[in-house]
């Protein structure tokens, strides 16, 4: 009896030694019941090393990304010039870097910087007195043209048709001058009844301007009381833009119908003086004076920008405290105009030959290069901006700018050095650093972009013959007329390009 129970035990003992692992499996549902796989370990060895060499393979990216990060900071931080030159420190990682400390604040923000104005605009103290005028006393404007018009030129120019020794004669500083400055008689650029009585009590004008329904008003920011009291805000409009902006925001209209948007005056000019809308928006960037001439201080800002600093902070920061009439801001990256220049063709802003030309004629008439020997810190500037006293010379300057605007390109920051140059340095005025030019404002984007066909042109032969659909009938009168010079030996000096937006 032992004995068979002995012989059970071990019968029970070897019939669950013959188990397979199969039916576990089969639970687990991975392998069908009573089959084995013989690549089952092999299963297990690859699926757990596959997880492995994803792990491994996600560290050494995390640990490659963060030594190109450790990188980047290093050089950003570098005073070695190689070094420092391989950090691009407008791109995004820098940016973001900057938010938490990693990258010096002048590295990550090199072109915006607190501007030292005044604490409380109540405070500023206005000066009584208006600056002299001590080289050009008396300036006075041609408003009938005094050129013999021929049966190939239209008459009238809202520019006019200024002669090349007429333009000489305007850069010789006398006591009373008499000089071409827009607004010929039937040139265009009308201003209504109604606004032209209502600009005549504006001493204090912020103007800005819209053509061509580009953009709609963007409200200035942080004007305290006194400036909105003392300030007139003037948008110059055209038809085209007026009737744009009234389909896009709130248009107010007051007793004495004017027309507003926010804190805007909206001025409406009637028949716009070019076919280029981009040179129709310099007429009262340039000559805001002649606008609203009574006006005694103005501060001009572009009609994509929104204005975030006092005007009267500004007023007290660029002009009274240095005691100067003109300031506009150093430009972003050129200081040369033949390196503008060539930024400009390279983005199609205008007929590449007729820059090249305008450049010629000025190489021709002795405009250098910038160098670290002129008394100004470049000869472009940012134009968006531009902080004025009317007086006698700084109108006389604006009216010079503006020439060369409708004679040649309207690309104004190709003319403004070679106006400074012409009038020998007796024009002063206070080129900012551009990193306070960029904390004014907020910057928005064009509702639309202009394009038209002359900034396409790529050969003068595009331009030939009457009646070209190419060719602007109205503006860059002195790049038809013929040149009193021989150009044809002039080589323009070549451009090394100073950073890559240029």
């Amino acid at each position: 009896m032992e004995n068979r129970s002995f012989s059970v035990r071990l019968k029970n003992r070897g019939d669950r030694s013959n188990q397979t692992p199969h039916a576990k499996d089969s639970d687990d549902g991975f392998f069908s019941p009573g089959r084995l796989p013989q690549e089952y370990p092999m299963k297990i060895v690859w699926k757990k090393g596959f997880i492995r060499l994803v792990l491994v393979a996600g560290i050494v990216w995390m640990l490659l990304i963060l030594v190109v990060l450790l990188f980047h900071i290093w050089s950003c931080q570098s005073s070695v010039a190689f070094l420092s030159a391989i950090c691009n420190k407008e791109s995004k990682v820098v940016e973001f870097l900057g938010r938490f400390g990693y990258v010096s604040k002048p590295q990550q923000s090199q072109h915006r910087c607190s501007i030292p104005v005044a604490d409380d605009p109540d405070k500023i103290v206005i000066p009584e007195k208006r600056t002299a005028d001590k080289i050009v006393k008396n300036l006075t404007y041609i408003l009938e043209d005094e050129f013999v018009h021929n049966g190939s030129q239209s008459s009238p120019l809202f520019g006019g048709h200024q002669s090349w020794s007429q333009r000489e004669e305007s850069f010789k500083l006398k006591p009373s001058m008499k000089v071409h400055c827009g607004f010929m008689r039937n040139g265009g650029a009308e201003m209504t009844a109604v606004d032209i009585k209502y600009v005549k009590k504006c001493k204090f004008v912020v103007a800005s301007g819209i053509f061509d329904g580009y953009d709609v008003p963007h409200q200035p920011a942080n004007i305290s009381r006194r400036s909105k009291k003392l300030f007139c805000f003037l948008m110059v409009v055209d038809e085209v833009s007026l009737a744009f902006i009234r389909n896009n925001v709130t248009v107010r209209e007051d007793s004495g119908g004017g027309q507003w948007v926010g804190i805007w005056r909206l001025i409406l000019v009637k028949h716009p003086p070019y076919d280029e809308p981009r040179r129709n928006g310099k007429v009262p960037k340039i000559l805001t004076h002649r606008l609203f001439p009574q006006a005694q201080y103005s501060i001009w800002i572009d009609g994509k920008m929104e204005l975030i600093v006092d005007p009267l902070l500004m007023l007290e920061r660029y002009l009274w405290r240095g005691k100067h009439t003109f300031a506009i801001a150093q430009h972003k990256f050129h200081r040369s105009i033949y390196e503008e220049a060539d930024a400009n063709k390279r983005r199609k802003r205008y007929a590449r030959p007729l820059i090249d030309l305008h450049m010629k004629i000025y190489y021709y008439e002795g405009m250098e290069p910038w160098n670290s020997k002129k008394s100004i810190p470049s000869d472009v500037p940012e134009g968006a901006i531009i902080i004025r006293e009317h007086t006698a010379l700084s109108n006389l300057f604006s009216c010079l700018w503006f020439n060369e605007v409708h004679l040649f390109t309207p690309r104004d920051q190709l003319s403004f050095g070679y106006v400074v140059y012409r009038l020998g340095g007796s024009f002063k005025f206070f080129m900012f650093p551009n990193c306070e030019y960029n904390a004014m404002f907020v910057l928005h984007q064009h509702i639309r972009e202009h394009s038209s066909p002359i900034e396409w042109v790529k050969d003068l032969k595009e331009l030939k013959g009457k009646g070209s659909s190419m060719k602007e009938s109205r503006g860059g009168l002195g790049l038809w007329t013929p040149y009193p010079g021989n150009l044809d030996s002039v080589v323009l000096p070549e451009v090394a390009r100073t950073s890559k937006a240029g």
